[in-house]
Protein backbone atom coordinates (compact mmCIF):
# COMPACT_ATOMS: atom_id res chain seq x y z
CA UNK A 1 0.00 0.00 0.00
CA UNK A 2 1.67 3.14 -0.89
CA UNK A 3 1.24 6.26 1.18
CA UNK A 4 -0.50 8.15 -1.63
CA UNK A 5 -3.73 6.37 -1.08
CA UNK A 6 -6.41 7.64 0.67
CA UNK A 7 -9.10 6.59 3.35
CA UNK A 8 -11.34 7.97 5.17
CA UNK A 9 -11.09 5.97 7.99
CA UNK A 10 -8.34 3.49 9.60
CA UNK A 11 -8.73 1.09 12.48
CA UNK A 12 -5.50 0.04 13.72
CA UNK A 13 -4.36 -2.90 15.17
CA UNK A 14 -7.62 -5.01 14.85
CA UNK A 15 -7.37 -8.88 15.77
CA UNK A 16 -9.89 -10.45 13.01
CA UNK A 17 -10.50 -14.24 13.54
CA UNK A 18 -8.94 -15.28 10.00
CA UNK A 19 -5.25 -13.35 11.05
CA UNK A 20 -3.11 -14.59 14.21
CA UNK A 21 -1.77 -11.41 14.46
CA UNK A 22 -3.51 -7.53 14.20
CA UNK A 23 -4.15 -5.56 10.69
CA UNK A 24 -5.09 -2.21 9.81
CA UNK A 25 -8.18 -2.15 7.94
CA UNK A 26 -8.96 1.14 5.64
CA UNK A 27 -12.25 2.35 4.75
CA UNK A 28 -13.50 4.42 1.81
CA UNK A 29 -16.94 5.73 1.55
CA UNK A 30 -18.21 3.42 3.98
CA UNK A 31 -16.57 0.36 2.54
CA UNK A 32 -13.81 -1.64 3.41
CA UNK A 33 -10.63 -1.23 0.87
CA UNK A 34 -7.81 -2.29 2.10
CA UNK A 35 -6.93 -4.81 4.82
CA UNK A 36 -3.34 -5.46 5.68
CA UNK A 37 -0.43 -4.98 8.55
CA UNK A 38 0.60 -1.18 8.36
CA UNK A 39 -1.14 1.26 6.16
CA UNK A 40 1.02 4.17 5.64
CA UNK A 41 -1.60 6.82 4.95
CA UNK A 42 -3.24 10.07 6.79
CA UNK A 43 -6.37 9.60 7.78
CA UNK A 44 -8.94 9.51 10.64
CA UNK A 45 -7.59 6.42 13.27
CA UNK A 46 -9.06 4.67 15.93
CA UNK A 47 -6.97 2.07 17.23
CA UNK A 48 -8.41 -0.74 18.17
CA UNK A 49 -5.47 -1.82 20.95
CA UNK A 50 -5.37 -5.54 19.34
CA UNK A 51 -8.64 -6.48 20.26
CA UNK A 52 -11.29 -8.50 18.61
CA UNK A 53 -13.09 -7.11 15.89
CA UNK A 54 -16.23 -8.77 14.11
CA UNK A 55 -18.59 -7.92 11.01
CA UNK A 56 -21.64 -7.49 13.93
CA UNK A 57 -24.02 -9.85 15.36
CA UNK A 58 -26.72 -11.58 13.15
CA UNK A 59 -29.86 -11.94 14.57
CA UNK A 60 -32.15 -14.23 12.62
CA UNK A 61 -35.57 -14.55 14.49
CA UNK A 62 -36.97 -12.18 16.69
CA UNK A 63 -40.52 -10.77 17.38
CA UNK A 64 -39.64 -7.44 17.87
CA UNK A 65 -43.92 -6.13 17.12
CA UNK A 66 -44.53 -8.44 20.55
CA UNK A 67 -41.58 -7.27 23.10
CA UNK A 68 -41.88 -5.84 26.30
CA UNK A 69 -45.71 -6.94 27.23
CA UNK A 70 -44.57 -7.93 30.70
CA UNK A 71 -45.92 -4.78 32.52
CA UNK A 72 -49.11 -5.58 30.84
CA UNK A 73 -49.60 -9.80 31.62
CA UNK A 74 -47.57 -10.62 33.90
CA UNK A 75 -45.29 -14.22 34.06
CA UNK A 76 -47.66 -16.34 34.69
CA UNK A 77 -47.91 -17.85 30.67
CA UNK A 78 -46.28 -21.80 31.47
CA UNK A 79 -47.02 -23.51 28.10
CA UNK A 80 -46.38 -22.25 24.23
CA UNK A 81 -50.37 -22.46 23.93
CA UNK A 82 -51.24 -20.04 26.86
CA UNK A 83 -48.55 -17.87 24.87
CA UNK A 84 -50.04 -17.67 22.03
CA UNK A 85 -53.47 -16.75 23.97
CA UNK A 86 -52.31 -14.19 26.04
CA UNK A 87 -50.55 -12.66 22.98
CA UNK A 88 -53.40 -13.28 20.52
CA UNK A 89 -55.75 -11.22 23.58
CA UNK A 90 -53.63 -8.59 24.22
CA UNK A 91 -52.49 -7.57 20.13
CA UNK A 92 -55.83 -6.44 19.40
CA UNK A 93 -55.45 -3.03 21.31
CA UNK A 94 -51.62 -2.76 19.76
CA UNK A 95 -51.80 0.84 18.06
CA UNK A 96 -49.11 1.36 15.69
CA UNK A 97 -47.41 3.76 17.77
CA UNK A 98 -47.07 1.06 20.74
CA UNK A 99 -45.52 -1.47 18.55
CA UNK A 100 -43.06 0.98 17.33
CA UNK A 101 -41.90 2.66 21.09
CA UNK A 102 -41.56 -1.10 22.25
CA UNK A 103 -39.68 -2.40 18.95
CA UNK A 104 -37.80 0.68 19.25
CA UNK A 105 -36.59 -0.28 22.79
CA UNK A 106 -35.26 -3.90 21.97
CA UNK A 107 -33.93 -2.52 19.00
CA UNK A 108 -31.55 -0.05 20.64
CA UNK A 109 -30.59 -3.24 22.70
CA UNK A 110 -29.88 -5.15 20.22
CA UNK A 111 -27.75 -2.16 18.41
CA UNK A 112 -25.57 -1.42 21.90
CA UNK A 113 -25.07 -5.32 21.98
CA UNK A 114 -23.48 -5.62 18.66
CA UNK A 115 -25.69 -6.61 16.20
CA UNK A 116 -25.63 -5.60 12.58
CA UNK A 117 -28.19 -7.43 10.48
CA UNK A 118 -31.58 -8.54 12.09
CA UNK A 119 -34.49 -10.38 11.14
CA UNK A 120 -37.60 -9.74 12.86
CA UNK A 121 -40.46 -12.25 12.35
CA UNK A 122 -44.07 -9.64 12.05
CA UNK A 123 -47.37 -11.12 12.65
CA UNK A 124 -50.02 -10.52 10.28
CA UNK A 125 -53.53 -11.77 11.25
CA UNK A 126 -57.32 -10.06 11.36
CA UNK A 127 -56.30 -9.30 15.26
CA UNK A 128 -53.48 -6.93 14.37
CA UNK A 129 -54.46 -6.58 10.96
CA UNK A 130 -51.23 -4.48 9.39
CA UNK A 131 -50.95 -1.96 12.52
CA UNK A 132 -46.97 -4.18 13.42
CA UNK A 133 -46.29 -4.32 9.64
CA UNK A 134 -46.10 -0.54 9.58
CA UNK A 135 -44.60 -0.14 12.56
CA UNK A 136 -41.75 -2.13 12.07
CA UNK A 137 -41.26 -1.10 8.76
CA UNK A 138 -40.80 2.21 9.78
CA UNK A 139 -38.67 0.91 12.22
CA UNK A 140 -36.96 -0.29 9.63
CA UNK A 141 -36.52 3.31 7.78
CA UNK A 142 -35.72 5.03 11.39
CA UNK A 143 -32.33 2.79 12.33
CA UNK A 144 -31.09 1.90 8.89
CA UNK A 145 -28.05 4.39 10.08
CA UNK A 146 -27.47 1.44 12.79
CA UNK A 147 -28.71 -1.82 11.61
CA UNK A 148 -29.98 -3.53 8.43
CA UNK A 149 -33.32 -4.83 9.72
CA UNK A 150 -35.09 -7.40 7.58
CA UNK A 151 -39.13 -8.25 7.86
CA UNK A 152 -40.27 -11.83 7.82
CA UNK A 153 -44.37 -11.58 7.64
CA UNK A 154 -46.12 -14.90 9.18
CA UNK A 155 -49.56 -15.49 10.08
CA UNK A 156 -48.91 -17.21 14.14
CA UNK A 157 -52.23 -18.52 14.86
CA UNK A 158 -52.78 -20.45 11.57
CA UNK A 159 -53.79 -19.61 7.99
CA UNK A 160 -56.25 -21.92 6.73
CA UNK A 161 -58.11 -21.85 9.26
CA UNK A 162 -58.23 -18.52 10.55
CA UNK A 163 -60.27 -16.40 7.72
CA UNK A 164 -58.89 -12.82 6.07
CA UNK A 165 -55.58 -13.95 7.65
CA UNK A 166 -54.63 -14.78 3.56
CA UNK A 167 -55.96 -11.37 2.21
CA UNK A 168 -53.97 -9.36 4.75
CA UNK A 169 -50.94 -11.22 4.38
CA UNK A 170 -51.10 -10.95 0.52
CA UNK A 171 -51.67 -6.98 1.18
CA UNK A 172 -48.21 -7.14 3.05
CA UNK A 173 -46.13 -9.18 0.48
CA UNK A 174 -47.16 -6.91 -2.21
CA UNK A 175 -46.46 -3.67 -0.04
CA UNK A 176 -42.93 -5.41 0.27
CA UNK A 177 -41.53 -7.61 2.50
CA UNK A 178 -38.14 -9.83 2.78
CA UNK A 179 -39.46 -12.94 3.74
CA UNK A 180 -42.13 -15.21 4.31
CA UNK A 181 -42.61 -17.25 7.05
CA UNK A 182 -45.37 -20.04 8.58
CA UNK A 183 -47.10 -21.66 11.28
CA UNK A 184 -48.51 -25.23 10.63
CA UNK A 185 -48.57 -26.33 14.44
CA UNK A 186 -51.39 -23.78 14.58
CA UNK A 187 -53.22 -24.74 11.66
CA UNK A 188 -55.87 -27.37 11.53
CA UNK A 189 -54.37 -28.19 7.73
CA UNK A 190 -51.04 -27.81 8.07
CA UNK A 191 -49.80 -29.16 5.14
CA UNK A 192 -51.98 -26.68 3.24
CA UNK A 193 -50.49 -24.30 5.67
CA UNK A 194 -47.22 -24.71 4.35
CA UNK A 195 -48.29 -25.92 0.60
CA UNK A 196 -49.33 -22.27 0.60
CA UNK A 197 -46.45 -20.37 2.42
CA UNK A 198 -44.42 -22.05 -0.60
CA UNK A 199 -46.48 -20.58 -3.10
CA UNK A 200 -46.20 -16.92 -1.83
CA UNK A 201 -42.69 -17.36 -1.31
CA UNK A 202 -42.25 -18.01 -5.11
CA UNK A 203 -44.74 -15.99 -6.54
CA UNK A 204 -43.36 -13.06 -4.71
CA UNK A 205 -39.44 -14.27 -5.02
CA UNK A 206 -39.36 -14.73 -1.61
CA UNK A 207 -36.89 -16.65 1.68
CA UNK A 208 -38.98 -18.77 3.61
CA UNK A 209 -38.54 -18.91 7.43
CA UNK A 210 -40.77 -20.97 9.41
CA UNK A 211 -41.63 -22.03 13.32
CA UNK A 212 -41.62 -25.54 12.94
CA UNK A 213 -42.16 -28.70 15.71
CA UNK A 214 -42.22 -26.79 18.50
CA UNK A 215 -42.89 -29.53 21.32
CA UNK A 216 -40.95 -32.91 22.27
CA UNK A 217 -43.10 -35.12 20.80
CA UNK A 218 -41.25 -37.40 18.40
CA UNK A 219 -44.51 -39.48 16.84
CA UNK A 220 -44.94 -36.43 14.16
CA UNK A 221 -43.61 -34.11 12.38
CA UNK A 222 -44.05 -31.33 9.81
CA UNK A 223 -40.38 -31.74 8.71
CA UNK A 224 -41.34 -34.45 5.60
CA UNK A 225 -43.43 -31.75 4.15
CA UNK A 226 -40.74 -28.91 4.46
CA UNK A 227 -38.23 -30.88 3.25
CA UNK A 228 -40.31 -32.28 0.46
CA UNK A 229 -41.63 -28.75 -0.57
CA UNK A 230 -38.29 -27.36 -0.33
CA UNK A 231 -36.57 -30.21 -3.07
CA UNK A 232 -39.62 -29.75 -5.26
CA UNK A 233 -39.54 -26.34 -5.63
CA UNK A 234 -35.46 -25.99 -5.59
CA UNK A 235 -36.05 -24.42 -3.13
CA UNK A 236 -32.68 -25.18 -1.26
CA UNK A 237 -30.68 -22.74 0.64
CA UNK A 238 -33.67 -20.12 1.11
CA UNK A 239 -35.74 -22.21 3.80
CA UNK A 240 -35.38 -21.75 7.57
CA UNK A 241 -37.04 -23.56 10.03
CA UNK A 242 -36.51 -21.97 13.66
CA UNK A 243 -37.37 -23.92 16.90
CA UNK A 244 -37.60 -27.51 15.81
CA UNK A 245 -37.32 -29.15 19.45
CA UNK A 246 -38.51 -32.17 18.32
CA UNK A 247 -35.24 -32.99 17.04
CA UNK A 248 -33.81 -32.73 20.50
CA UNK A 249 -36.17 -35.76 21.22
CA UNK A 250 -34.70 -38.07 18.68
CA UNK A 251 -33.27 -41.19 19.28
CA UNK A 252 -29.45 -40.78 17.43
CA UNK A 253 -30.01 -42.77 14.30
CA UNK A 254 -33.49 -40.96 13.64
CA UNK A 255 -31.21 -37.76 14.40
CA UNK A 256 -28.68 -38.99 11.81
CA UNK A 257 -31.36 -39.59 9.60
CA UNK A 258 -33.07 -36.43 10.20
CA UNK A 259 -29.94 -34.60 9.70
CA UNK A 260 -28.84 -35.69 6.82
CA UNK A 261 -31.98 -35.09 4.56
CA UNK A 262 -31.86 -31.53 5.75
CA UNK A 263 -28.27 -30.77 4.63
CA UNK A 264 -29.46 -32.60 1.09
CA UNK A 265 -32.45 -30.36 1.03
CA UNK A 266 -30.70 -27.07 2.25
CA UNK A 267 -32.87 -26.56 4.85
CA UNK A 268 -31.16 -23.85 7.80
CA UNK A 269 -31.97 -24.18 11.47
CA UNK A 270 -32.59 -21.67 14.09
CA UNK A 271 -32.02 -22.42 17.84
CA UNK A 272 -34.20 -20.32 20.09
CA UNK A 273 -32.25 -21.13 23.52
CA UNK A 274 -33.95 -19.04 26.28
CA UNK A 275 -37.91 -19.74 24.55
CA UNK A 276 -37.58 -23.33 23.84
CA UNK A 277 -35.70 -24.01 27.39
CA UNK A 278 -38.97 -21.82 28.76
CA UNK A 279 -41.58 -23.38 27.20
CA UNK A 280 -40.05 -27.18 26.74
CA UNK A 281 -40.39 -29.96 29.51
CA UNK A 282 -42.79 -27.89 31.85
CA UNK A 283 -45.24 -31.07 31.89
CA UNK A 284 -42.08 -33.08 33.81
CA UNK A 285 -42.27 -33.31 36.97
CA UNK A 286 -38.53 -34.32 37.69
CA UNK A 287 -35.62 -35.17 35.21
CA UNK A 288 -37.21 -32.22 33.18
CA UNK A 289 -35.32 -32.24 28.85
CA UNK A 290 -33.86 -29.59 28.18
CA UNK A 291 -35.86 -29.15 24.71
CA UNK A 292 -32.72 -28.05 22.97
CA UNK A 293 -31.84 -28.87 19.71
CA UNK A 294 -27.97 -29.15 19.32
CA UNK A 295 -27.02 -26.75 16.63
CA UNK A 296 -23.18 -26.89 17.03
CA UNK A 297 -23.76 -30.70 16.10
CA UNK A 298 -25.55 -30.05 13.44
CA UNK A 299 -23.46 -27.65 11.73
CA UNK A 300 -20.96 -30.79 12.03
CA UNK A 301 -23.73 -32.94 10.23
CA UNK A 302 -23.53 -29.88 7.09
CA UNK A 303 -26.39 -28.05 8.10
CA UNK A 304 -26.10 -24.04 8.02
CA UNK A 305 -27.49 -23.04 11.61
CA UNK A 306 -28.04 -20.39 13.62
CA UNK A 307 -29.03 -19.11 17.35
CA UNK A 308 -30.78 -16.47 17.78
CA UNK A 309 -33.11 -14.39 20.69
CA UNK A 310 -36.72 -14.84 19.77
CA UNK A 311 -38.73 -13.20 21.98
CA UNK A 312 -37.86 -10.25 24.67
CA UNK A 313 -40.06 -9.83 28.01
CA UNK A 314 -43.17 -11.31 26.92
CA UNK A 315 -45.12 -14.69 27.33
CA UNK A 316 -42.93 -16.47 25.60
CA UNK A 317 -39.99 -15.47 27.58
CA UNK A 318 -39.68 -13.44 30.49
CA UNK A 319 -36.29 -12.69 29.86
CA UNK A 320 -33.89 -11.36 27.58
CA UNK A 321 -31.76 -8.29 26.27
CA UNK A 322 -31.48 -8.91 23.05
CA UNK A 323 -27.41 -9.55 23.50
CA UNK A 324 -26.57 -12.74 20.97
CA UNK A 325 -23.15 -12.75 22.51
CA UNK A 326 -25.04 -13.68 25.76
CA UNK A 327 -27.41 -16.09 24.28
CA UNK A 328 -24.69 -17.97 22.51
CA UNK A 329 -22.96 -18.23 25.73
CA UNK A 330 -26.50 -19.55 26.94
CA UNK A 331 -26.67 -21.76 24.64
CA UNK A 332 -23.10 -23.28 24.83
CA UNK A 333 -23.65 -23.71 28.35
CA UNK A 334 -26.90 -25.61 27.90
CA UNK A 335 -25.48 -27.25 25.25
CA UNK A 336 -23.10 -28.51 26.92
CA UNK A 337 -20.41 -27.07 24.34
CA UNK A 338 -16.49 -28.30 24.87
CA UNK A 339 -13.75 -25.74 24.54
CA UNK A 340 -13.62 -27.21 20.72
CA UNK A 341 -16.71 -26.01 20.17
CA UNK A 342 -16.38 -22.33 20.99
CA UNK A 343 -15.32 -21.24 17.50
CA UNK A 344 -18.78 -23.16 15.80
CA UNK A 345 -20.72 -21.46 19.04
CA UNK A 346 -19.39 -17.69 17.21
CA UNK A 347 -20.00 -18.73 13.69
CA UNK A 348 -23.96 -19.74 15.33
CA UNK A 349 -24.60 -15.97 15.67
CA UNK A 350 -21.95 -14.31 13.02
CA UNK A 351 -20.71 -15.78 9.61
CA UNK A 352 -23.55 -18.83 9.67
CA UNK A 353 -27.11 -16.85 10.74
CA UNK A 354 -25.30 -14.43 7.96
CA UNK A 355 -25.19 -17.87 5.47
CA UNK A 356 -29.17 -18.48 6.30
CA UNK A 357 -30.36 -15.13 5.28
CA UNK A 358 -28.10 -14.89 2.43
CA UNK A 359 -26.22 -11.76 3.08
CA UNK A 360 -23.93 -11.56 0.37
CA UNK A 361 -22.32 -8.22 1.53
CA UNK A 362 -21.23 -9.60 5.49
CA UNK A 363 -17.76 -9.60 6.59
CA UNK A 364 -15.11 -7.68 6.95
CA UNK A 365 -13.33 -8.13 3.47
CA UNK A 366 -12.12 -5.92 1.26
CA UNK A 367 -15.38 -4.69 -0.82
CA UNK A 368 -17.40 -5.30 1.84
CA UNK A 369 -19.40 -2.02 3.91
CA UNK A 370 -17.30 -1.27 6.83
CA UNK A 371 -20.08 -2.91 9.31
CA UNK A 372 -17.89 -3.86 12.73
CA UNK A 373 -17.59 -4.05 16.41
CA UNK A 374 -14.97 -4.44 18.64
CA UNK A 375 -15.15 -6.45 21.60
CA UNK A 376 -12.90 -6.46 24.54
CA UNK A 377 -10.77 -9.45 24.15
CA UNK A 378 -7.75 -10.70 22.50
CA UNK A 379 -8.71 -14.34 21.54
CA UNK A 380 -11.55 -14.64 19.37
CA UNK A 381 -11.50 -18.30 21.23
CA UNK A 382 -12.56 -16.89 24.37
CA UNK A 383 -15.28 -14.54 23.63
CA UNK A 384 -17.99 -17.19 23.79
CA UNK A 385 -16.51 -18.30 27.59
CA UNK A 386 -16.04 -14.81 28.55
CA UNK A 387 -18.59 -12.20 27.41
CA UNK A 388 -16.36 -9.19 27.04
CA UNK A 389 -17.58 -5.77 27.03
CA UNK A 390 -18.51 -4.68 23.59
CA UNK A 391 -16.90 -1.50 23.17
CA UNK A 392 -17.75 0.18 20.02
CA UNK A 393 -19.94 -0.19 16.93
CA UNK A 394 -19.63 0.95 13.12
CA UNK A 395 -22.23 1.14 10.46
CA UNK A 396 -20.75 1.89 6.82
CA UNK A 397 -17.50 3.19 8.44
CA UNK A 398 -19.77 5.27 10.47
CA UNK A 399 -19.54 5.22 14.32
CA UNK A 400 -23.09 4.18 15.66
CA UNK A 401 -22.47 3.27 19.99
CA UNK A 402 -19.28 3.58 22.43
CA UNK A 403 -19.13 1.38 25.56
CA UNK A 404 -16.36 2.52 27.99
CA UNK A 405 -14.49 -0.17 29.59
CA UNK A 406 -15.09 -1.00 33.69
CA UNK A 407 -12.05 0.86 35.30
CA UNK A 408 -11.46 -0.19 38.98
CA UNK A 409 -10.57 2.62 41.70
CA UNK A 410 -7.89 1.28 43.84
CA UNK A 411 -7.75 2.68 47.06
CA UNK A 412 -4.91 6.03 47.24
CA UNK A 413 -3.39 4.42 50.49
Amino acid sequence: MTAQTAFDLIFRNALMRSSPTPVDIGVTGGRITAIEPHLACEAVEIDVGGRLALPGFVDTHIHLDKACLLERCGHIHGTLGDAIRAVSAMKRDFSTDDVYARGAKVLERAIVHGTTRMRTHVEIDPRIGLRSFEAVKALKRDYAWAIDLSLCVFPQEGLTNDPGADELLLQALRDGTDAIGGCPYTDTDPNAHLKRIFDLAQQFDLDVDLHLDFDLDPSWSHLDEVIGQTEQRNYGGRVAIGHVTKLSALPPERLKAATAQLAKAGVAITVLPATDLYLMGREATHNAPRGLTLAHKLVAGGIVCSVATNNVLNPFTPFGDASLLRMANFYANVAQAAVGDFDTCLDLVTELPARLMNLKDYGIAVGKPADLVVLDIKDSRFAIAELPEILMGFKNGRQTFERSPAKLLHPRN
